[in-house]
């Protein structure tokens, strides 16, 4: 049950395209689902996961989350084929395990800049032990799509294509380390408001001869753009002490911001309780200079110089960026065997715009408070 204390925004996960005001909801932190491992023989494993939740297209939607084969071929390597968690996060194949985690959803300033979260290919797992610390590396080619929230628009369709994923772990006790990277071409083609605004820059920058006009409309598109995502990750299970942490990094060559991102969590366990508090941040910047002139030269045609002030206003909202921080306080209590209810509250602060607030009205730039509580249940 999430809510909120006004309904001129609404608060919701990332890649969900309603969110929750002062009504309360069930949907923005409902999640279901069900996993099925079957043993072939002694090496050979197969596992798939089905997942039902509220989606971008603002309704419930099931996914086929996993649907792999695991073959172990020696103590410290395995090989899947399938379709996989895409390793770019520190909770990556658990994130939408309530149960699993401490809080009741993972901050969504760092959780939301990939909004993918499989990969069709092959990815290959060595571990190995030295002395007390165990080593691993995880190693992922592949390729994925997914139906992308445009607030009140209609789901777009994003590609990401030849995927390179990497992820290196090392676990000490109580302590985990680990930094990922991922690198692919992506594809964004079917958003009727970029393609208007693309075509439009092409033509005006045809039909009154502006040069730069068709090169800036190049450099906006998300066609076979290049993007990376760079992670690093930190968590410490000790005595009644819990602490994580995680700074990401996204690049494209598109309009699509680069971001910085991070959080901060630490929590202290009293008996079945465990309170605790994070902090998340998300910087963003627009990747694309406007070079759309101010006006057109004398003896232009009396239209151009509105139409230039036009594109210049649709690349800037293109290029705005979602600035943001969140507070958190919240508590976890384990009152039964696989049974976890949680009670969380959340500030969140937008800066200069709506941030990742949906639905929000004119000049409303928060702060949002943000009520939520969660039975968590595996089974």
């Amino acid at each position: 049950m999430t809510f909120t204390d006004t309904d001129k925004a609404e608060f919701a996960r990332p890649n969900q395209s309603s969110g929750a005001g002062k009504t309360a909801r069930t949907g923005v932190d409902s999640n279901f689902g069900v996993q099925a491992n079957v043993g072939i023989n002694a090496w050979l494993s197969a596992t798939a996961q089905g997942l039902v939740r509220k989606d971008a297209e603002d309704d419930y939607g099931a996914e086929l989350a996993w649907a792999f084969v695991k073959a172990k071929l020696s103590d410290n390597l395995s090989v899947r084929v399938g379709r996989m968690g895409l390793p770019v996060f520190m909770i990556s194949d658990y994130r939408d395990v309530g149960y699993a985690n401490t809080m009741l959803r993972p901050p969504s300033e760092v959780y939301s800049q990939v909004p993918i979260n499989s990969i069709d290919g092959i990815d290959a797992t060595w571990q190995q032990n030295v002395g007390d610390t165990t080593l691993s590396a995880q190693l992922a080619f592949g390729r994925t799509s997914n139906r992308i929230s445009a607030n009140s628009s209609a789901p777009l369709h994003m590609h990401i294509t030849a995927i390179t994923a990497l992820n290196l772990m090392a676990e000490r006790g109580p302590l985990t380390l680990r930094l990922g990277r991922a690198d692919g071409t992506l594809d964004l083609q079917d958003s009727s408001s970029l393609n208007s605004l693309l075509g439009a820059l092409r033509a005006t920058g045809a039909g009154y001869r502006i040069a730069q006009l068709a090169p800036l409309a190049d450099a906006l598109s998300v066609t076979k753009k290049k993007a990376s995502f760079t992670s690093a990750g930190l968590g410490l299970d000790w005595n009644s002490v819990l602490v994580q942490a995680e700074y990401t990094k996204r690049k494209t060559d598109s309009y699509v911001n680069d971001t910085n991102s991070w959080y901060a969590m630490a929590g202290y366990r009293i008996g079945k309780f465990l309170p605790y508090y994070s902090h998340a941040d998300t910087r963003s910047a627009g990747n694309v200079a406007n070079t759309v002139p101010a006006a057109c030269p004398a003896g232009y045609p009396a239209a151009c110089t509105p139409t230039l002030r036009a594109l210049s206003a649709g690349v800037n909202i293109l290029n705005t960026p979602i600035n943001q921080s969140t507070d958190t306080i919240g508590v976890r209590w384990d009152l039964y065997r696989s049974v976890a209810l949680k009670a969380q509250i959340d500030r969140v602060r937008p800066r200069g715009n709506a941030g990742s607030l949906l639905r929000a009205a004119p000049g409303f730039t928060g702060p949002v408070t943000v009520g939520a509580v969660a039975l968590d249940f595996v089974f």
